[in-house]
């Protein structure tokens, strides 16, 4: 079972119907017990990083988040990928999850629209299990102003926007990242929801 946890970030329902849809078996959950028994655990957000990381703190998630992903796959999505690297700088300084060694930061592109919202092409750089049987040419859908800074070994997938901005991040064991919305991103998402269900 996959748990999908709900701690008041929006963008829950989408995931689950994403998931119900390819047949893998999932339940929202927020508490702690539900995470400690599912076979792995999704992280969706959308919204900031500090308040992300003060609505986990009062659920009483952070704990079992940073030691359950150590033992079973985890995927976050959008804000739930970014408040699994260390630090966050959107409006405040903040510690996030530290599952992946970086830090998040604004996206740099004064030429360009900020939010980055809309389609954009993934570029690989290296080979991780979500992205298993995907091919050259695969479109996904963002909506962020924020971008991951990490390690190139880290670094699954991108896409380029006023430069590299990590769109698929692994951390080499069991934590992913997708700063995408696979949930919205056609057979592209689904097929990288259905590899990380495989997993399990």
């Amino acid at each position: 079972m996959i748990a999908v946890i709900d701690y008041g970030a929006g963008n829950i329902f989408s995931v689950k119907n994403a998931l119900d849809y390819l047949g893998l078996e999932n339940r929202l959950v927020s508490d702690e017990k539900s995470v400690r028994d599912a076979d792995a655990v999704i992280l969706p957000g959308v919204g900031a990083f500090p308040w992300a990381m003060k609505k986990l703190e009062n659920s009483g998630l952070v704990g079992v988040i940073r030691e359950e992903s150590k033992k079973k796959p985890f995927l976050g999505i959008c804000l739930g990928m970014q408040v699994i690297f260390s630090k966050g700088y959107e409006f405040e300084e903040c510690n996030g999850l530290g599952l992946i060694e970086g830090e998040v930061v604004k996206i740099d592109a004064p030429d360009l629209i900020i939010p980055h919202m809309g389609w954009n092409k993934l570029e690989k750089l290296n080979d991780c299990p979500l992205m298993a049987g995907l091919g050259d040419e695969e479109y996904v859908y963002f909506v962020h102003s924020y971008k991951a800074q990490c390690d190139d070994k880290n670094i699954s997938a991108y896409c380029e926007y006023g430069g590299r901005v990590p769109a698929l991040v692994y951390d080499g064991k069991y934590v992913y990242g997708s700063q995408f919305h696979p949930e919205k991103s056609g057979e592209t998402g689904l097929n990288i929801l259905r590899n990380f269900g495989g997993l399990i």
